[in-house]
């Protein structure tokens, strides 16, 4: 029986300074865009502080469960299940932008792409956790189907469903968490060349054969021919970045975020916060993030079953893929994807996931070893 030690102090701590820091940024982002629409400042900040509050909530009240409640098919399949359901509802209401991402409840936004992250880190835990032996001992493509269709079975249709929305970022965050799990699970490098083989057409079919996709490619590959059109989002976060120098222009003193950068609040709200805090400001963002997943893989050694570590491997990869993957579209070191900066970027579902989600490593911390 493992022995049950207080919870990791350094990870709450670094939740708290982000989501701190995230707050304050929210507003500093969106104050001038929330007063044109809505004729106050703190539109969006009012909707952030309600669900870092619910999050919050949520995250202490996982740290009074075992975590190994968690690893019950009574939790597993209901959660999974609902998850599908809520994917395929969303395209039976009203485009939203052109897209089939949220539902709508009155004041309420859910988008329900935010809860299969965290639905199938429970499930690929849950299966890896059983199957764990057989993955290490592959020899075969035939023994690597047979042993990965279960959660293939699980894996692709949820790919399938938000891909369809269309969204491809969140897609390619679910992919890089099952990979995650997989390689700590045991699997061999070349069963990934073979999935990464085999995923290369629908991905050819994705970029190429989707216009503004494929837009954001030759923005990304060329910003500077195309500064006013495809590649304005990463020309104008460029600026930003480069504005802000050593220590920035001061909280709040941001220019690009005055109806220059679209949505600052979101996206690029990273992009922001270096034209305000300049380097020190980007760099303790990016050593925040780099305590996490310090923190994160920390509770991954040390947990007392391979359901515990698993789980705590999906969790650290949840928050800190996404955290790189926004962060280097700002940098345009990548092509845009539309992925939040996880505890920081204005987003209801994603905060509310992602403390629900730290709230789990938090209780899995109690019971290291």
């Amino acid at each position: 029986m493992a022995k049950r030690l207080q919870y990791d102090r350094w990870l709450l701590l670094t939740t708290l300074a982000l989501l701190g820091l995230g707050l304050a940024m929210v507003f500093s982002a969106s104050a001038m865009l929330s007063l044109q629409q809505f004729h106050t400042p703190y539109h969006y900040l009012i909707r952030q502080s309600i669900y870092a509050v619910l999050g919050l909530t949520a995250l202490m009240l996982m740290l009074r469960v075992d975590y190994r409640r968690l690893s019950s098919p009574a939790v597993v399949y209901p959660a999974i299940c609902v998850t599908i359901v809520l994917l395929a509802v969303v395209f039976a209401l009203p485009a939203i932008a052109h897209t089939h991402r949220w539902i709508h409840a009155g004041p309420v936004t859910f988008e329900p792409s935010e809860l299969a992250k965290l639905s199938l880190i429970l499930f690929l835990a849950y299966i890896l956790d059983r199957r764990g032996e057989e993955i290490r001992e592959l020899r075969s493509l035939h023994d690597a189907w047979r042993s990965l269709r279960q959660p293939l079975a699980m894996l692709i249709p949820i790919v399938a469903l938000v891909l369809a929305e269309p969204d491809l970022g969140t897609p390619v965050a679910l992919i890089l968490i099952a990979g995650a799990m997989f390689f700590t699970a045991g699997l061999r490098l070349r069963y990934f060349g073979w999935g990464c083989l085999a995923s290369l057409p629908v991905l050819y079919w994705e970029i190429f054969h989707v216009h503004y996709r494929k837009e954001r490619i030759l923005a990304f590959l060329h910003p500077w021919a195309n500064a006013r059109g495809a590649a304005f989002q990463i020309v104008q976060s460029l600026i930003a970045i480069g504005t802000g120098g050593i220590t920035g222009l001061g909280y709040m003193n941001s220019r690009q975020k005055l109806f220059f950068l679209p949505d600052p609040h979101t996206d690029f709200i990273f992009a922001v916060t270096s034209e305000e805090l300049g380097l020190a400001g980007a760099t303790l963002v990016l050593g925040l993030f780099l305590a996490l997943l310090w923190r994160g893989l920390r509770i991954a050694r040390k947990a007392p079953d391979t359901f515990g570590r698993y789980l705590a491997v999906g969790l650290t990869t949840m928050v800190v893929a996404q955290a790189m993957i926004n962060m280097s579209v700002d940098l345009s070191l990548m092509p845009n994807k539309g992925i939040p900066l996880p505890l920081i970027s204005y987003g209801g579902s994603s905060l509310f996931i992602t403390l629900l989600g730290l709230g789990f490593l938090l209780s899995l911390s109690q019971y290291a070893e």
